[in-house]
């Protein structure tokens, strides 16, 4: 398993990539699986752990990411022949040497980070797996789909009716993921927001976000933890996810639903294809279709929405699905 270094694997915090990877790791040496976790050397596995760099980059200002992750893919490969696949997390960089991998390697893509890195991907040997089928690229060729899966364990369970009436906003703060659309929203619909995440974009934070944080009718919470993360989803509302580009997939979406909290979603990217309108979430068009959603979200069953959302999206169905592709890669 090859995974990423800008964190630790699981992340403390803020780690996407690293979560997923951490729980297909997880789930597959539960299943008896034979796995070996290339990471970063704090991480946490049940699995054998190698890999060179000793904390992830995005944690540590003294390790450059560039220099690290080449080594780290270069360690990787070198024991390529030890394994009947290879799966890479680690977007286009283990693919500029895909040929030079001694096993079958599959990548699941987690995200296209611009056009220019689409030769690695239209150049290498590797099987490609999609995380929706709204983020495919027409250049590539598909050997399956599969949703992210979260661990439901540490989610509690819903109660029938929503604890405030309060509105959550989740993930990084970044123009790209609508914060102070959100904040618009909630403002619009006369609710107070919680805000939670890592400060991507530090000038559109300080322009367009941190002004209307008062503590009060809008609050900031930083980038928490697992624990207050299950809190925090569990109490709202509903979850605002007014997105500005085509998000592949959004775990905090899953991660809210299942939680029994629903999410008002502008309608772009895989949003729906996650979100199940009128039972885990309702998808709006513009501000003023999100704004009218708020009041309309009340109808929506929270018990109801969190079944849905644990049958669709567990770790342990993601689990079953990369192995069905595994089977397939290695019996061709």
């Amino acid at each position: 398993m090859l995974g990423p270094i800008a964190w630790r694997t699981p992340p403390v915090h803020y780690g996407p990539w690293e979560l997923i990877t951490s729980l297909l790791t997880e789930g597959l040496t539960a299943r008896g699986v034979e796995v070996t976790l290339f990471a970063t050397l704090d991480s946490r596995t049940a699995a054998t752990l190698d890999g060179v760099s000793p904390t992830g980059y995005e944690e540590n200002p003294e390790i450059d990411g560039r220099v690290w992750e080449a080594l780290h893919v270069s360690h990787a490969l070198a024991r390529s022949g030890e394994f009947d696949l290879v799966h890479n997390h680690l977007d286009w960089l283990p693919l500029a040497f895909s040929r030079h991998c001694a096993a079958p390697m599959v990548t699941t893509v987690h995200g296209f980070s611009g056009p220019s890195i689409r030769p690695a991907y239209q150049r290498s040997s590797s099987h490609f797996v999609s995380i929706s089928d709204s983020d495919r690229s027409p250049d590539l060729s598909y050997i399956g789909t599969v949703y992210h899966g979260i661990d439901l364990s540490w989610l509690p369970t819903p109660s029938p009716a929503a604890p405030s009436s309060d509105l959550i906003c989740f993930g990084r703060i970044h123009p790209d993921k609508g914060t102070d659309l959100a904040i618009e929203i909630a403002r619009r619909a006369g609710r107070r927001l919680v805000l939670c995440g890592i400060v991507q974009d530090r000038d559109f934070y300080e322009s367009s976000v941190q002004p209307h944080i008062d503590g009060d009718r809008v609050t900031y919470m930083g980038s928490v933890g697992p624990d207050q993360r299950a809190k925090i989803l569990s109490a709202g509302a509903a979850l605002l996810h007014p997105i500005r580009f085509a998000e592949p997939f959004g775990l905090s979406v899953v991660e809210s639903m299942a939680c029994g909290t629903p999410v008002i979603a502008y309608r772009k990217g895989s949003m729906p294809e996650v979100v199940d309108p009128g039972v885990t979430g309702l998808l709006a068009e513009n501000m003023d279709e999100a704004v009218a959603a708020v009041d309309a979200i009340a109808e929506i069953d929270r018990i109801g929405c969190a079944r849905r959302a644990r049958e669709r999206f567990s770790a342990d169905r993601m689990v079953d699905d990369y192995l069905a592709i595994y089977r397939k890669i290695v019996e061709e």
